[in-house]
């Protein structure tokens, strides 16, 4: 199961990488066109990216939950004692994994809504941004239970080096 998560934390990180060098093409559009009348106005260059941008922040907010940098504020204090540090992990987890089937219930809403509209400019179907709700509150999920799941590894392991 860790080698399945490894493989989509790095299709998460090729993904984001794409979206980044995709994002400069229509953003350097806009410029030229604005600034130096070298390429005519295209209409269709800010829609692009901003479609690039929900993505690359989702994807942004799900590796970072992963890497533990994201949602992750010390709130709560630390404790010398194993079991209050854990309770302490667990309530953060929990907290964590609320927002997330938050995005989930009503990302998937908010997904039916946009299978039944396209973008104005382009014509893309709006599933296509809408559906990134769901799809990051699903991921993390995942790495949330991983996240839980280690740490009660690490709980498992430090009482039974404690106990020798």
């Amino acid at each position: 199961m860790r080698a399945l998560l490894d493989g989509y934390y790095r299709l998460l990180k090729l993904v984001l990488t794409v979206l980044m060098a995709i994002l400069i093409v229509p953003v350097s559009m806009q410029i030229l066109s604005r600034y130096t009348g070298i390429i005519p106005r295209f209409i269709w260059t800010e829609e692009i990216a901003r479609f690039c941008f929900v993505w690359i922040i989702l994807i942004g907010a799900m590796i970072a939950v992963r890497d533990g940098t994201h949602f992750d504020v010390d709130v709560l204090p630390h404790s010398a004692n194993p079991r209050v540090e854990l309770a302490m992990v667990m309530i953060k987890y929990t907290v964590m994994g609320i927002v997330a089937l938050t995005f989930i219930v009503w990302g998937y809403d908010f997904a039916v809504l946009g299978s039944r509209q396209q973008s104005e400019i382009s014509g893309l179907p709006m599933l296509s941004i809408y559906i990134a709700w769901p799809i990051a509150g699903f991921t993390w999920v995942i790495f949330i239970a991983e996240k839980i799941w280690d740490e009660f590894n690490r709980y498992r392991t430090e009482r039974q080096h404690g106990a020798r």
